[in-house]
């Protein structure tokens, strides 16, 4: 359709006589791709945004975009909107490739009644939903819309029932991704929370169920639009967005970024690509996590930057549940799902957030064919009368459950501590973990050292009558205990840990591990139970 557009302009071809047909399938062709009108794509321009081509053409391999149902219209005949004639319904779809890959796509189009979602421009999204899952190939929703069409009534909700039926089959199947450019109000914010992935851009992005005016109305508080569905409420505490650009071209950045870690479906693994970073190379600063003190706070990116090829991390959720940290790096070539606790924050526990978190980047990791790497370095749950009666137990159990029912290729490592519950939580090997690595420092028990000895040795504790007796009494208790109990070697003498290794080594050893697991199971023969949002 865009050559067709082009050909109307050609000098070289206007001179020549066109055949009626030809001319009329033009103008209806350019009637649709001026979208909204000059005044309209000005006044989408005058608060930053792009147009709704002019995102797919960023986001999309230059010329690779095939538009599809371009001429459907409306078919409603009510308030004036058939002679309103909409074009292409607001809504923009077709396919084309991203690095060289197929991937389907949809575009809400906000100079064209803004964007709202009638029964025509419901269909479009479905079908060309139904097409990403019929070629097993990613599907991209752009979202940029005000919501339900009034004028069409219960058959723009009916519409987004059956978007949302259609992100639920394809769940697990293909990677579905929504990048919001605009609002996202009411019951549309439930499509993209079905999805894999959630991108937002700063200043112009907005998702929420009932806004400003109304939470005012119904609780008496006042609150923007950004502070109540804004990208920073969305990234660090409602957990809804998982990347915040700064910019539309920043945003498509990084959703071609994304897509380079992920296979096209489940049938399929991600790409290799060529490594140029030594799967032998050591890293020298893993061996002074040995003389860390374990309750000392570190950021565990600066272990993930060490171990990953050309030290490059991909980090998912960012802003959310600090203490864990997910993502995806390469590893000999390979891509790798990360989870790891992160000491910096909450010193690494886990909580109700991190939980969920964890949980469902791991399930979205087993679905799709990606082997997990665990970086463990945690001290326990977080206590607290706020986390017990949240739900911590109820939460806590869906990490217990994705790490059980991964059946992808898993190492973990515990790097400095591994306490109690959370020791198990964070794939250890009765948890059906395949290869389990320490560090020679690192403490592996029921509880840290300094806690266990003031149970079990409390009254000798307590008949030590100076404090620098005490002291001296608790300080050789704790080694006794950390050497018998919490070391290393005692839990791989159990063979809860396959091997200590060195921690220069870290890099070499889970690539090896990678390398041999990588048959381990096949695409597309796991059961395929959905990426359900937790």
């Amino acid at each position: 359709m865009e050559s067709a557009k082009q050909s109307a302009h050609d000098p070289a071809k206007a001179e020549r006589p066109t055949a009626p047909s030809l001319k009329r399938l033009r103008q209806m062709v350019e009637t649709v791709m001026a979208g909204g009108g000059p005044a309209r794509i000005q006044a989408q321009k005058a608060k930053g945004k792009f147009t709704a081509r002019e995102r797919i053409n960023y986001l999309f391999d230059e010329g690779s975009f095939q538009e599809t149902d371009i001429l459907v219209g409306t078919r409603c005949a009510d308030f004036g909107l058939k002679e309103k004639n909409p074009p292409g319904d607001g809504v923009v779809t077709g396919f084309g490739t991203i690095n060289g890959r197929e991937t389907c796509v949809f575009a809400q189009d906000f100079t064209v009644l803004g964007g709202s979602l009638g029964h025509a421009h419901a269909m479009k999204i479905c079908k060309v939903m139904d097409l990403a899952l019929a070629n097993r190939v990613p599907v991209v929703g752009l979202l940029d819309s005000g919501g339900a069409r009034i004028q069409e009534g219960v058959d723009s909700l009916d519409g987004y029932a059956e978007i949302f039926r259609r992100n639920v089959r394809s769940s697990g199947v293909i990677p579905q991704i929504s990048v919001i450019l605009g609002p996202c109000a009411g019951g549309a914010v439930y499509s993209p929370a079905l999805t894999d992935f959630i991108f937002m851009v700063e200043g112009i992005s907005h998702m929420f169920v009932t806004g400003p005016d109304v939470v005012k109305a119904a609780t008496g508080e006042d609150v923007s639009f950004d502070q109540l569905g804004g990208c920073e409420a969305h990234a660090s505490k409602s957990g809804v967005c998982h990347f915040v650009a700064k910019s539309e071209p920043d945003c498509f950045r990084q959703v071609r970024e994304l897509l380079s870690f992920l296979p096209q479906n489940r049938w399929e693994r991600p790409e290799r690509v060529a490594n140029p970073d030594p799967a032998r190379r050591a890293i020298p600063l893993l061996e002074k996590m040995c003389e860390m003190d374990p309750r000392k706070p570190y950021r565990i990116h600066h272990v993930i930057w060490q171990i990953a090829d050309e030290h490059k991390f991909f980090e998912v959720h960012a802003g959310f549940a600090k203490n864990i940290v997910v993502g995806f790096m390469r590893m000999g070539g390979e891509v790798a799902g990360v989870v790891a606790n992160n000491p910096a924050h909450f010193a690494g526990a886990l909580d109700i957030n991190s939980a969920d978190k964890a949980a469902r980047f791991i399930r979205f990791l087993n679905a799709f064919n990606i082997p997990i790497v665990t970086l463990t370095d945690v001290p326990g749950y977080w206590p607290g009368v706020a986390q017990e009666h949240a739900g911590i137990i109820r939460h806590g159990a869906k990490l217990l459950y994705a790490y059980s029912e991964a059946t992808v290729p898993k190492i973990a490592v515990v790097i400095r501590k591994a306490y109690g519950g959370a020791y198990i939580a964070m794939s250890s090997k009765r948890l059906g973990s395949d290869f389990n690595f320490s560090s020679p420092s690192a403490e592996i028990a029921v509880m840290g050292p300094a806690g266990a000895i003031e149970i079990l040795y409390s009254r000798e504790l307590a008949a030590a009558k100076m404090d620098e007796e005490k002291a001296a009494l608790r300080a050789r208790l704790t080694a006794e205990y950390k050497d018998r109990f919490a070391s290393p070697y005692q839990t791989a003498s159990t063979g809860s840990l396959d091997e200590v290794i060195e921690p220069s080594l870290l890099r070499y050893k889970i690539i090896r591990a990678l390398r041999l697991l990588r048959d381990k199971r096949q695409p597309g023969t796991h059961e395929c139970r959905g990426n359900i949002p937790l």
